[in-house]
Parts: structure tokens; sequence; C-alpha cells
């Protein structure tokens, strides 16, 4: 990574914001390369070595860095002092919304994780019940990290989030309780809550730490119980102008014998490549799930049928021993290469990942096969990788969008 500079801005920019951009700049220098010393700064911002004094002594006075070490045994002095982040002078809250599950973590202001917390919530739990479940967990996620209380939330939820109203909203099928957890989490702190359709948080995680690192422009696919798409365009999420970019559910695609609706997504690519669709497709070719496969999986409870049939067929075609596992792949590839030949179409990103559980159970093997299908129905080059970031990426996702919120406001320390 090539950090910016800011001694160009400083020259055109008023003195109090030029202190601004170059205390931001030192901060994410030591976010991204860990303590550094005055010199080392000087070095990578560009600044001369006063203003490096200047922004030293600003940032320590406001909480934000402290001495951590020297940079060696044999040097001693102002000069070799190590300056870290003060990861402590802030908590962050991440939450993983399911149907049958709820995933908290609790992370520093640098995102590293320090709790994390999941409980079941029972398919015939009152929505008051699944609320109270959910705030035991936020509750008790913190406690276990020393956390008095949270800096900033963020939830990760399936469904749209309005861009406007910051509300979420969606088909009928969607657990209730999720949009009155996030009413109550605004209620009862003070801390700012972020809302976010799970799938932009997933790709969000793989934009920063997984699988589309190296990409300005790419879309997730989403192959979970249902499907979605995330799109990330020259680096920003598009959200769309009432949050449904992504709604691939609800695309037409041939074979499904039948269109979906505004009121449900029967129809479109859900009923190809949704996880009822995956099993049916599943028992066709005469595969079952092993006994007890998925059960001792971490994370969220819930995960789809499919999952556990998709990373059997994928060991069991990897050992070369089964025609009709290498079959199910081969079909179940083409299923979703007709929908990301439909995102391609339009906007070209050059780079699909293959999220969800469903996705990651497939791994490279689907994502190859994923790229050999699209290859022969769209003119675009476009790369097919499976998710990186495992499945975690809307915890980790939310961690994040919590992180960037809390170091927006911490990291503009008055000048």
């Amino acid at each position: 990574m090539h950090p910016p500079r800011a001694a160009a801005a400083g020259r055109t920019a008023s003195p109090a914001t030029a202190r601004l951009i170059n205390d931001r700049l030192a901060l994410q220098l030591l976010q991204s390369e860990g303590p550094l010393t005055a010199g080392q700064l000087k070095t990578l911002t560009g600044l001369s070595r006063p203003t490096v004094a200047d922004l030293v002594e600003r940032l320590q006075q406001a909480g934000l860095i402290a001495v951590v070490g020297e940079s060696g045994a044999q040097r001693r002095g102002p000069n070799a002092r190590l300056y870290g982040i003060v990861a402590d002078r802030a908590h962050l809250v991440g939450l993983d919304l399911r149907t049958h599950s709820v995933t908290v973590a609790v992370a520093d202001l640098l995102g590293r994780v320090r709790a994390e917390h999941t409980a079941p919530v029972g398919a015939d739990a009152t929505p008051d019940a699944a609320v109270a479940t959910a705030l035991a967990v936020v509750d008790q996620a913190l406690a276990a990290a020393g956390a008095d209380r949270p800096h900033t939330l963020a939830v990760g939820a399936p469904g749209l989030v309005d861009p406007a109203t910051g509300r979420l909203g969606g088909t009928d099928r969607l657990p209730s309780w999720h949009a009155t957890l996030v009413g109550e989490l605004r209620t009862r702190t003070a801390a700012p809550v972020l809302l976010e359709n799970e799938v932009n948080l997933a790709a969000l995680a793989e934009q920063r730490e997984g699988a589309a690192r190296d990409h300005d422009t790419f879309v997730l696919l989403w192959l979970g119980h249902g499907t979605g798409a995330a799109v990330v365009l020259d680096g920003a999420l598009r959200r769309g102008a009432s949050g449904g970019t992504g709604e691939i559910g609800f695309l037409p695609v041939p074979g499904t014998g039948a269109l979906p609706s505004a009121t449900g997504c029967d129809g479109g690519f859900h009923s190809l490549a949704g996880s009822a669709a995956l099993c049916a497709l599943a028992a066709e070719h005469g595969l079952t799930a092993p006994p007890g496969e998925g059960a001792a999986r971490p994370g969220p409870t819930d995960a789809p049928p499919a999952e556990a049939l998709v990373r059997a067929a994928v060991t069991a075609a990897e050992a070369g021993a089964d025609a009709a596992a290498t079959a199910f792949l081969d079909a179940l590839a083409a299923r979703v290469a007709l929908g990301a030949a439909a995102v391609c179409a339009v906007l070209d990103p050059g780079c699909v990942v293959l999220g969800g559980e469903i996705g990651l159970a497939g791994g490279a093997a689907l994502a190859d096969r994923v790229a050999d299908r699209l290859a022969r129905l769209s003119p675009l080059r476009t790369g097919v990788r499976a998710g990186a970031v495992g499945g975690r990426a809307v915890l980790r996702g939310a961690v994040l969008a919590a992180r960037d919120a809390a170091q927006d406001e911490l990291f503009t320390p008055a000048g």
C-alpha cells in the first residue's frame, strides 16, 4: 500500500484544516503499519520534523496515541519512542442477525475482536423473547471484553435498509424481531447504531480482508438460504435508491417455469439457487448430506441445509470417485452462472466473489466451475473467486463498519 501524502494538501488548506488532514494521515499509518517512531512518521508522510512533533503531541493529548515501546535496544531517547494507537479508546459492537440466531462481537478501536458470543433464537420464540435474548448476548459480550459501554454498534440483517430512513424492510418472510431489536439498541444506548444489509457487510469484509482486496470493482454473490448480491463500484458500496441493489433473488431467469412478482421471489433466481432448490437438485443426483454434517459448525447456528450437501459433494468430487457429486456441482455451477451472467452484462464488475454459506462450502471447486460456465455465457472477462473471510463475513463486516464510523469521529481531533 502506498500511503497518501498530506504535505500538498497542507499547502492549499487553512492551517486548522491542514492539521486535521495531517493528524488523520498519521493515525491511518499507525493503524495500517503498526507502531512507528516520529522519524518513521516523517518519512512516510513527507511532513517536516516540527509538524510531526506537533501532531504527535496533539494526538497524545487527545488520548488517541501513546508511547508503546522503543525502536531498538541500543537506541534511547525521544527519537526512539514508538507511538501506537490506544486501541481501548473505544469499544465497537458488531451484530449478525439471522432468522434463528444472533452473533455478537466486541472489538477495540483497531477492529481486533475481544469477545464473541452466539445464541440461538427458537423458532417458537416470541419477538419480545428474541429481542431479550439478543440484548443479553450483547451485554455478555461487552462484559467478556471488559467494556463499560459501546462507542459504536453496527448491525447486519437480511432485508432492505432504506437509505433515507435507515429502517429495515423487505418481505413478510423476515423476522419482525430484527427491526424491534435495532430500535431497542438505539433506545438503550447513546451510541450510534448503524444498520446494514448482511450481504453488503460481507462484501465489506471481502473488500478489506478477503478475496476482493485487489479489486475496486466487484460483485459478491450470496448463496445461502436465499440469494443476494452486493455491488462495489470504484471502491464504493452501491445501495440503490431504495436500498434494493443486489436483490438478485427476484431476477427473472430461464429454468424456473415461472416469474417472480412484487411480493415474492419464487420463480426468480432464488428458485434456481436458493437452499431449497439446491437440496432438490442434490436429490435428483441421489445425494444426501452425511449424518450430523455441520452440527459442530461454529458461528451462526441456522445454516442452510444445502451447505452440508455442497461441502460433501466437493469432498467426494475431489476424491475422484463419485460421478454423481461431480454432476451435481456442474449443475449447480450452471445455475449460479446464469445469475452471474446477468449481473456481468449490466455491471461488468470484472470479479465475482461467491459468498454465503453455500458459496463458501463450494470453495474453489465451485468457483472454478462457475468461471468456466460464465466464460461461455458472457463475452466479458470476469474472474470468479470463493469468499476468503469465512463463515463470519457478515459479523466481520459489521465490526469493520463500526470501526470506520468510530474512527471517522475519533480520528478527527480538534485542531
